[in-house]
């Protein structure tokens, strides 16, 4: 089944400033890559845009794509919520 996947922000009603990018088919990530500490506050938007976006398109597998700099906790709470954690080399 085809489903529905969109990169852009708005049509999730999100803010501008979010990045999104195409994994594969049915599979979206948000894209974080900041130099400082992914912490837990972070993470908490994290699960409000993935929340956001599976409200739109409930079957979309959502992860983030970030870079190693992120907390534990951060990571053991993005997925409780289901949210996959890519990490990209810089």
């Amino acid at each position: 089944m085809q489903i529905k996947m969109n990169t852009s922000p708005l049509y999730y009603g999100l803010s501008s400033r979010v990045k999104l990018q195409a994994i594969t088919d049915g599979h979206i990530a948000i894209v974080k890559l900041i130099k400082s500490r992914i912490i837990m506050k972070d993470a908490l938007k994290i699960v409000t845009i993935a929340e956001d976006i599976q409200h739109k398109e409930p079957l979309l597998k959502v992860s983030l794509l970030c870079n190693n700099n992120i907390c534990s906790k951060s990571v053991k709470l993005l997925e409780e919520k289901g949210i996959g954690v890519c990490f990209v080399e810089e």
